[in-house]
Order: C-alpha cells, then sequence, then structure tokens
C-alpha cells in the first residue's frame, strides 16, 4: 500500500472537562483523534494466518490519570506501549481483558457478535481488581470505530475473523501493595482463521492437583493472572498426549472448564425423549462465555430446536468426572464439547484421567455441536438475523 498522511480527526482540539467539572473526566468515543499510518502493512494469504499473531495497523489508547481521568482516545498505528518499570500490572497482575471478533457478512458489512455481553464482563473485570471505572458502551464505539477502520483485515472466507483484545492494565508506577489509581485502555485487532485449522476433536487431560479457579476467586473474571498459571498444567499435558485441561475442583472432582473455554457435555435422557446439554453453573468460578451463553440461549429457543430438528433440554448444573464415566459405561454420552469466542464450538472425543481415557463416541463433532456452531457461524457472519446478536459497525 502507497503512503498515507498522518491526520488527526477535528476532535482532536478537544480536552476532557474535568477542570472545569472537579471531577475526572469519563472516557468519551466523541473526543476520538485519530492519526493514521502513513504506510499500511500487506495483506497475507489466509492460509497462512494463525491466532493472535498478525496484527493491524492501528490501534486504540486511552489513558486514565486520577486527577484529570480518561484522556481523549486516539486510534494510532500498532506499536509498542512505552511504561514504567514499576507500574502494578508488571508487579501485581492488574490486568484484564476480552476476547471478541468482527466478521464480513454476505452484505459487506462488519459485524459483532453480542458486544454488550463483552462489554459488561470488561466492566464487572476491572472493578474486581479494582481498576479505574469504565463504561463498555463507550468501549465498544472505540471497537466499532478500529473495525470501520481496518475493515480491509477482516477475511471473507467463512470461519476468518477480526480479532478483538480490548485490555486494559494498571499502571500506577509504584511498589505499594494497592488499587491502582491510574489505566490504560487499548484495543487491537487481529485478522484470524479458525483457532483449530481444522474442526477436529481435542483430547482433554482431566486434572486435580492443579485447579483454574476457586470460590470467591476470579474465575468469573477475565482477569490475566487467570490464565499463566494454567501453561504448566497444560505443557504436562502436551507430554502426555493430550491437547488441553479438563479442569476438576473439589474432592467430588466437580467439571468446570476446558483449557480457557466452557465445557459441555451431550447426554441421552432416560426416557429417551430428546437430550440434555448440560455444563456448569455460573458459581464464580466459571467464566460467563459469550458463546456459552449463546449455546443455552439456543437449546432453549422453539425456533431453533424446530429448524434444528433436535429435542435440547439445557441445564446448568453441578456435575462430576464420575457421572461422566458412568454416563459413558450407559451409553449415554452423546457428545463432548468445548465452547468459546475463539474456537467457536469444538468437539472432544478423549478425557483422561489417571491412566484411563473416557472415550466420546464418533469421529467429529456430533449432530448438537453441529447443530449449534452452525447457527452461531451463521448469526456471527451476517447470513441470518437472530435476536439481535448480530451487531453491525455502521
Amino acid at each position: 500500500m502507497g503512503d498515507r498522511d498522518s491526520v488527526a480527526s477535528p476532535a482532536s482540539a478537544q480536552t476532557g472537562d474535568s477542570a472545569n467539572s472537579g471531577s475526572p473526566a469519563a472516557l468519551d468515543a466523541s473526543k476520538l483523534n485519530i492519526t493514521l499510518a502513513k504506510t499500511l502493512k500487506p495483506l497475507q494469504p489466509i492460509e497462512t494466518l494463525r491466532f493472535g499473531q498478525t496484527f493491524s495497523d492501528h490501534m486504540v489508547v486511552a489513558t486514565y490519570d486520577p486527577e484529570t481521568g480518561w484522556s481523549a482516545p486516539e486510534i494510532k498505528p500498532h506499536g509498542p506501549i512505552t511504561l514504567d518499570p514499576a507500574c502494578s500490572c508488571f508487579q501485581y497482575g492488574g490486568n484484564v481483558f476480552e476476547g471478541m471478533k468482527a466478521y464480513l457478512g454476505p452484505d459487506g458489512k462488519a459485524r459483532l457478535f453480542r458486544p454488550d455481553m463483552n462489554m459488561r464482563r470488561l466492566e464487572r473485570s476491572c472493578a474486581r481488581l479494582a481498576l479505574p471505572p469504565i463504561d463498555g458502551d463507550v468501549v465498544l464505539e472505540l471497537v466499532k470505530c478500529l473495525v470501520n477502520l481496518e475493515r480491509r483485515w477482516i477475511p471473507k472466507e467463512s470461519g476468518y475473523s477480526l480479532y478483538l483484545r480490548p485490555t486494559v492494565i494498571a499502571t500506577r508506577p509504584g511498589l505499594g501493595v494497592i488499587a491502582s489509581d491510574h489505566a490504560i485502555l487499548y484495543i487491537l485487532a487481529s485478522p484470524t482463521g479458525p483457532y483449530y485449522q481444522m474442526v477436529k476433536p481435542v483430547t482433554l487431560l482431566a486434572v486435580s492437583e492443579n485447579v483454574r479457579a476457586w470460590p470467591g476467586g476470579t474465575g468469573g473474571h477475565k482477569v490475566a493472572g487467570n490464565y499463566s498459571p494454567s501453561f504448566l498444567p497444560q505443557r504436562n499435558a502436551a507430554e502426555k498426549g493430550y491437547d488441553q485441561i479438563l479442569w476438576l475442583f473439589g474432592e467430588d472432582r466437580r467439571i468446570t472448564e476446558a483449557g480457557a473455554m466452557n465445557f459441555f457435555v451431550v447426554v441421552k435422557r432416560d426416557d429417551e425423549d430428546g437430550v440434555d446439554l448440560i455444563t456448569a453453573p455460573l458459581d464464580g468460578t466459571i467464566l460467563p462465555g459469550v458463546t456459552r451463553a449463546s449455546c443455552l440461549a439456543l437449546a432453549s429457543d422453539p425456533e431453533f430446536l424446530e429448524e434444528s430438528s433436535l429435542r435440547l433440554y439445557p441445564q446448568e448444573k453441578v456435575y462430576t468426572l464420575s457421572d461422566i464415566a458412568k454416563w459413558s459405561s450407559e451409553g449415554k454420552l452423546l457428545e463432548a464439547l468445548v465452547v468459546g469466542t475463539a474456537v467457536i464450538i469444538g468437539p472432544c472425543n478423549r478425557i483422561g484421567f489417571e491412566g484411563q481415557d473416557i472415550v466420546i463416541p464418533g469421529a467429529g463433532m456430533g449432530p448438537v455441536g453441529t447443530a449449534l456452531r452452525k447457527k452461531i457461524l451463521d448469526i456471527q457472519e451476517g447470513r441470518t438475523e437472530w435476536k439481535g446478536w448480530g451487531v453491525v459497525c455502521p
């Protein structure tokens, strides 16, 4: 691509009103400044895209100061951020983020999938870590601005998207063990293909000696510190030939999540009247995933059930590894599904624990996972309208 001038929107002359109001300025999308990259990066072939490894030309940045509040947000060329090494994000892990995607529909419009749920979760995560308050609705407006600017980065092919990573980090410069009253919001955009290059079954190693989350902790929030402690168990699982961890909790080995994804099982009912779609309840240890909520909503929607010819009974309840083993031995365990923004819905065909495997029947995705995945992709990619879930970026 050719050179481009560095420009700024008319809003660039505006400043926060905290000096006049006497209170810190709120984040304000109307004050967005835009500085365009002088040279655009070339688009790479979609078959070479790997999750989170390629980034678009621009990013959004805004800073929070306790005296002045949020700065005017800026869209600027993607690049490094300079931070004091004493910032609390490095010392105490005061970092939260969201994961969401923009899809290009057949009408050429960019769509987000239920982004209001991501924004409410971002607000809750910031509050849980005592970060400066943030208005998710304003963040969403900034996300839409970035998506529209980076539209050329959204692949047209099905299963591909522009992954968006709104992040808030604590930037108080000091070693005191207190909540940060400084922060940076930034939003990155990354073109990506399927999380797995094909919808192949994943294998899970059930782990009870390590836990992902615990009651009263941060497992129900999208907090950066939830993820790095999982890397060592994940490496151990890979060395034993498994793709991901199935996290267990408590002496009864309750099922929680799979890797960084929500987890479902499909179980035949005793009365043969359809199947149960079971996942763990939101008890504070489970991340309230957007795809998770969407699967549960579809499974209880008469219109979806009619068009998919399925009889589903969604259940959020406590269930254990022993329950899964029992259902398997009785021939009732029909499908196991990993669910999340990156993977959407993927099948699991084997769960290992203490040297034994529970084998889920079928060589790939079963009818329930197939129907849910197709419906969600159709909504995300603009082939169908559904309950206002697909939000066009105007």
